[in-house]
């Protein structure tokens, strides 16, 4: 089982400045290093009032100078914003700047700011993805290529230097939705389930990946991005966390994430109703006994912690250094 960080980078209502906050994440991702995780993980949007990041490669590079053995990835890239060249240039050239150690992972989006900042409309998204991933794969592959489709017309291609990784570099398919997780299934090395999706909604989705993956001939890789915090008490992980994710999920449910279209109320948005089957938290062997829970339920072979939200600012630095640290020593080699 192997363990990794998703950091949220954004400009809170605490006051912090944003190059402040990447400053703590860049010492978060080289304590996890130290003390056992494998990865640590970026996404990316636009127009957020918390300047939530829009260039998570740029910070992963960071991370990657500042890091030896650590892979640093996105999850996720909105490859329907991106040019699919450019971005699969750029990936290839973090994987040679950390000597392969970069993953990319992508998926479609959902806020309508993010296509607005980019004058794609929405409703050409999931074409644009499939297209683009598609195009990545060539220019992944050291050899020319021709490409006709609905939006990208390449014509005699070649695209150099060749990746670090070979053949390429893993990339993942983020996704919450049944049609997602096939799609991920089809087209992706791994399939990252979101992180607010309860336990029966999970299983479903990764049932249906799997079967995908099988149709393809692909060996199908379950990543569980999970809401999740360690603490000495239960207590003390439900005080520190509990507020802060409740927070984001009343965001997310305000902006139509389908995780939350079940949700009648805002006021149904408490660690009380929503804290079973979704988080994992709790005092160190509680945290264990989870992850070997979901990972025997679902067939996980890893997990995305996030530990910071974007629309709430924390927990803290200090409170995440605390838990990074707990996690690296009581958590992580107790599930093997």
């Amino acid at each position: 089982m192997k363990f990794g960080i998703y950091s949220s980078i954004a400009d809170p209502p605490r006051g912090e400045r944003l190059d402040q906050r990447i400053d703590e994440v860049i010492a978060e991702a080289k304590l996890a290093e130290e003390v056992g995780f494998d990865s640590c993980f970026f996404g990316e949007h636009h127009q957020d009032r918390d300047g939530f990041l829009p260039s998570p490669l740029i910070v992963a590079t960071a991370v990657a100078a500042h890091t030896s053995t650590l892979n640093v990835g996105t999850s996720v890239i909105l490859l329907p914003l991106h040019n699919p060249v450019h971005l699969a240039e750029d990936v290839i050239t973090l994987d040679l700047v950390s000597k392969g150690r970069i993953i990319l992972g992508v998926g479609l989006g959902y806020q309508e700011a993010d296509f607005r900042a980019f004058e794609v409309p929405v409703r050409q998204r999931v074409g644009r993805f499939e297209e683009g991933v598609e195009i990545i794969r060539h220019c992944w592959s050291g050899e020319p290529f021709s490409f006709h489709g609905e939006y990208h017309q390449l014509e005699n291609l070649h695209i150099t230097p060749s990746p670090f990784q070979q053949p390429a570099p893993p990339l993942w398919i983020g996704a919450s939705t049944p049609p997602g997780a096939r799609r991920a299934g089809r087209m992706a090395d791994g399939f990252v389930a979101g992180p607010s999706t309860d336990l029966a909604n999970t299983i479903e989705l990764v049932e249906t990946y799997r079967e995908a993956a099988v149709q393809e001939g692909r060996e199908p890789l379950v990543v569980l991005m999970r809401d999740a915090w360690v603490a000495e008490t239960r207590a003390e992980a439900e005080e520190v966390y509990g507020p802060e994710v409740m927070t984001a999920y009343k965001y997310y449910w305000r902006n139509g994430l389908s995780e939350f279209r079940s949700i009648g109320s805002e006021n149904e948005i408490t660690l009380d109703n929503l804290g079973r089957d979704r988080l994992i938290l709790g005092e160190p062997e509680e945290c264990v006994a989870e992850f070997q829970r979901w990972s025997e339920a679902v067939g996980a072979e890893y997990f995305l912690l996030r530990l910071r939200h974007a629309h709430s600012g924390g927990p803290s630095h200090e409170r995440i250094m605390e838990a990074i640290r707990l996690f690296g020593e009581e958590v992580i080699p107790a599930c093997g």
